[in-house]
């Protein structure tokens, strides 16, 4: 059963409790290197293990050869694309799986009691505008212009199951043209014995990347490390058969 598979790597229990408001009473937030959330997005349900229900996405994204029009967004911190992920014990990547994945901060993840999961789509204004200088700073010559983007935000998600380990991170998906990106966007991160895995993963691991500190005690460098030179941020291109992104030609880590 779940509650004794993490009994060894936790020793606190539920010791608290918050009033989250509701998704039309939320702010509009941001902090970087976070995109914008809050105001607008949709939530998921408040269920261990749980997820979203099919989103259809309103521009196709292509990952790596595959064009898919719909994702899921798991709480346990990814995104998959043909159906919902609920697996609570990540993989290590490569994992040589029969599924597409994108894992900004895949592990236990328990929004019952406190944190929002979210999401929301773009296809105009500030938020477009900000990709596509994101985009064409850490991908240059490309003449990129972003016409989609794609946000899942973890606010403040505790890990299971202690509701005092609130972390924060997020996903943004990105097109324009037949061009696709991925940013993963890491805020506060809590200490915690558990393996998390973060990254992306494709079928028979065909294309994969796993950033450093993946499977290892010090994960909470996700805040502080990049390969785009701005700390707490990662950023891929997925179109194509590339292993992340170089800056000015070199890996920033």
């Amino acid at each position: 059963p779940k509650q004794f598979f993490w009994q060894f790597w936790l020793k606190s229990f539920l010791i608290s409790f918050k009033l989250i408001q509701g998704v039309n009473k939320r702010p509009f937030c941001f902090s970087a290197p976070l995109y914008p959330f809050g105001s607008g997005d949709t939530e998921n349900p408040r269920l261990d293990d749980g997820g979203s229900p099919l989103i259809a996405l309103q521009h196709p994204f292509v990952y790596f050869g595959t064009t898919y029009n719909q994702i899921y967004v798991n709480n346990n911190g990814d995104l998959t694309f043909t159906e919902p992920w609920n697996t609570f014990a990540p993989y290590v990547f490569p994992g040589y799986s029969t599924r597409d994945l994108i894992a900004p901060f895949w592990t236990d993840m328990d929004n019952r009691l406190n944190g929002v999961i979210s999401y929301q789509q773009y296809t105009s204004g500030s938020v477009l505008q900000q990709a596509t200088q994101d985009i064409n700073l850490y991908f240059p010559n490309l003449g990129f212009s972003a016409n989609w983007v794609f946000i899942a935000t973890w606010d403040r998600v505790p890990y299971y199951p202690t509701t005092s380990t609130e972390t924060t991170f997020q996903v943004v998906l990105i097109t324009g043209a037949q061009r696709s990106f991925v940013l993963m966007n890491y805020g506060v991160i809590a200490l915690a014995q558990r393996n998390v895995q973060a990254g992306y993963d494709t079928v028979n691991s065909i294309n994969f990347f796993s950033i450093p500190g993946s499977f290892q005690s010090n994960f909470t460098v996700f805040s502080t490390t990049s390969n785009v030179n701005v700390a707490g941020r990662w950023a891929f291109r997925t179109d194509q058969g590339s292993r992340g992104c170089t800056f000015n030609g070199e890996m920033t880590i």
